[in-house]
């Protein structure tokens, strides 16, 4: 997806070599920042389920030893899962964009660099 969008960029760039807008520069950072933001996204995620899972047997084992009936430890448990999802699903789109404006605001200033050098 990379190499297709920095194809991409180097073709509109090529076609029109004379024009001084930023705009092919503009929208192909904003691609690849989308795509690094994503991919940083899927790679917290595969970190955080494991820790999830671990934080959230815990809570239950501790729920169960001091004396939670079976029943209220259910609700408890739909209860916690809920919640844990909600704050692992806030804290990774939280840092999926992050990544993504940084790596969009880096790509434009690459690709402007890069198109001066030429």
């Amino acid at each position: 997806m990379l190499k297709s969008v920095l194809s991409w960029y180097d073709s509109t760039v090529d076609r029109s070599p004379d024009t001084s807008s930023g705009w092919p520069a503009i929208y192909a950072s904003i691609a690849l920042g989308g795509i690094f933001g994503l991919v940083s996204m899927a790679a917290a995620l595969a970190v955080a389920i494991p820790a999830t899972v671990v934080t959230w047997i815990s809570v239950l084992v501790l729920l169960t030893f001091f004396g939670k009936p079976r029943k209220s430890l259910v609700v408890e448990g739909k209860k916690l899962t809920v919640e844990i999802m909600k704050t692992v699903a806030k804290i990774l789109i939280k840092e999926g964009n992050l990544v993504a404006a940084v790596c969009a605001v880096l790509g434009y200033f690459l690709l402007v660099r890069k198109d001066e050098s030429d």
